[in-house]
């Protein structure tokens, strides 16, 4: 409609809209392909426009990690944190590079953190057993094995 407002006699200046892209999906699509270089891009692209968006923190410590560099994967899942202190995917993938990184301390505060408020979904399960065995590895028990075994 534009095309014609212009073609006969309209400026089109009204009709022309700046667009923003949909840089989070982009991220995504980007890391599904495996590209996670390209995806962090995007994903501090989205991040600009998002600032306070905890998840997009969380799905860059993500590429991160996949890109092996884990003290800027722990550092975003540690913002991710700052504003989102239930945000169970930050906890699980936090607890795991601090195993890693020789912190069973750490690591146990955020499965445990993790445990108490686990996710939901027909994957969670698999995560939540997961996590309830690193724990059992690293000698910490609980109330939250119990809230772990209630979750669905």
């Amino acid at each position: 409609m534009g095309f014609w407002r212009r073609l006969f006699g309209g400026s089109g200046a009204d009709d022309i809209a700046p667009q923003r892209l949909d840089y989070l999906n982009e991220a995504l699509a980007l890391e599904r392909q495996g590209d996670y270089d390209a995806a962090l891009t995007s994903y501090r692209l989205a991040l600009r426009d998002h600032p306070t968006d905890a998840r997009i923190l969380q799905n860059m410590a993500i590429a991160f990690t996949k890109t092996r560099r884990i003290d800027e994967a722990i550092r975003h899942y540690r913002r991710a944190l700052e504003l989102d202190r239930d945000l169970a995917g930050a906890h699980y993938g936090l607890a795991f590079l601090l195993l890693k990184r020789g912190d069973p301390d750490g690591a146990t505060q955020h499965l445990r953190a993790f445990l108490t408020h686990p996710p939901k979904g027909p994957d969670a399960q698999k995560w939540i057993e997961h996590a309830t065995q690193a724990l059992r590895d690293l000698g910490a028990s609980g109330p939250t094995q119990a809230a772990a075994a209630e979750a669905p």
